[in-house]
């Protein structure tokens, strides 16, 4: 049997790379499948959420393979996927979809309703989310390979950006969501809560779709730099200035149009005692201050209905402590939720291969190895303005 090597969860601030099993064409439960395929992982990157779970910070269990955000190529076809064939280099929406429930025919693939017994939703190496197994790795396996694969029109051009394309299974999507239900369009102002790859990917997709100005908020000093430099206006969150104020020195008004969080429940310093106080609601609720009367606010930063590590008994079962009065005194509409991937990863594709984005820079790429991973994680956690992108098999190195 072919061998095969994954990122493992451990236990709390621990992963390591080991030796796991070859992928099979079978669902989280053994049952045989014929839907799938097999790919071998050119890129696969650490994400946030990932964070989550070796913080401990959800209810996440030792052994767990990791990794959501996969592109790969396909080495093995099973013998019902009709539009796919060997070679292809295809993107995986992080999330796993059936395409034949109510959900999916409705484009609300974060919540299919077929591919996970306990909820709504499934997804790659994540806790609670159906027990498929992750792809940071050297192989995965994808269900229903015709729906869920977005298949690369030229593999030459694709690998000439595949720093950028690798984006297209997470945090491009899931930042031009947060843009699109937050009502970001052409002269909007914008306020994006975090300065890590999600909330520069918001950035990128506000500025995609138009907005005039682009404010993006954190408590790290390197995380707001480089968003300096890719272009963006900033706001400090560890001063002892309000929100509100800094966004008034640069707007000239204490309010904008448009706010996406893209921090999400371990929130700190929106003006809650510092950035060292964490407070799983005040993200939220700061946006609902600076964000004008009837605007919009996306949400894609991720909350859990449990966190062991809650700061309180409340946040512990995803309770919260909303101003919900505020909000709706505003007349404002909240989006929460996984991002339906498949909605836009395709025309976000395109932007990326004509040259309409260029995602890698502004998130902050940088490549490692498969071995190199639990540094990487130790990195991102320890808050390097960096999106890590593990290249498993030397693919891009080699190149």
């Amino acid at each position: 049997m072919a061998e095969n090597r994954g990122v493992v969860y451990i236990g709390q601030g621990h992963v390591e790379v080991q030796s796991i099993a070859f992928p099979k064409m079978q669902d989280p439960k053994g049952r045989k499948i014929e839907h799938g395929v097999i790919l071998k992982v050119v890129t696969t990157n650490i994400c946030g959420s990932d964070q989550h779970m070796v913080r401990g910070r959800t209810t996440a269990a030792a052994g767990l393979v990791l990794g959501h955000e996969i592109t790969g190529e396909v080495i093995e076809v099973g013998k019902d996927v009709e539009t796919l064939k060997l070679g292809d280099l295809v993107s995986v929406p992080f999330n796993v979809a059936c395409g034949r429930c109510r959900s999916c025919k409705e484009q609300h693939t974060g919540v299919c309703l077929s591919v996970n017994p306990s909820r709504a939703g499934g997804a790659y190496g994540y806790v609670d989310m159906g027990g498929w197994i992750g792809g940071q790795a050297e192989y995965v396996m994808v269900p229903y390979a015709d729906f869920n694969l977005l298949r690369f029109p030229d593999r030459d051009r694709a690998m000439a950006k595949i720093t950028d394309l690798t984006c297209l299974s997470d945090i491009l999507p899931t930042g031009y969501h947060g843009a699109v239900t937050a009502g970001v369009g052409p002269g909007t102002t914008v306020y994006i809560a975090g300065a890590g790859p999600v909330g520069l990917a918001a950035a990128a997709s506000a500025r995609l779709l138009g907005a005039a100005v682009i404010i993006v908020g954190d408590v790290n000093p390197v995380r707001l730099e480089h968003a300096r430099k890719v272009g963006f206006e900033t706001v400090d969150l560890s001063l002892d200035v309000t929100l509100a104020e800094q966004i008034s020195a640069i707007l000239g008004d204490a309010e904008v149009d448009c706010a996406v969080d893209c921090v999400g429940f371990e929130a700190r310093g929106h003006g809650h005692g510092g950035s060292q106080v964490e407070a799983p609601a005040t993200v939220l609720n700061s946006l609902m201050e600076i964000t004008r009367a009837a605007g919009r606010i996306g949400i894609p930063g991720l909350y859990v209905t449990e966190d062991p590590g809650a700061v309180d008994a409340a946040a512990k079962r995803g309770s919260l402590s909303l101003r919900l009065g505020l909000g709706w005194a505003k007349s404002h509409s909240l989006h929460t939720g996984q991002t339906p991937v498949m909605k836009y990863n395709r025309q976000l594709m395109q932007a990326i291969l004509w040259d309409k984005i260029q995602i890698a820079e502004i998130v902050g790429v940088q490549v490692i190895s498969l071995d190199q991973a639990p540094e990487g994680y130790g990195a991102f956690d320890a808050g390097a303005p960096k999106k890590f992108v593990i290249d498993p098999h030397r693919l891009l190195a080699a190149a």
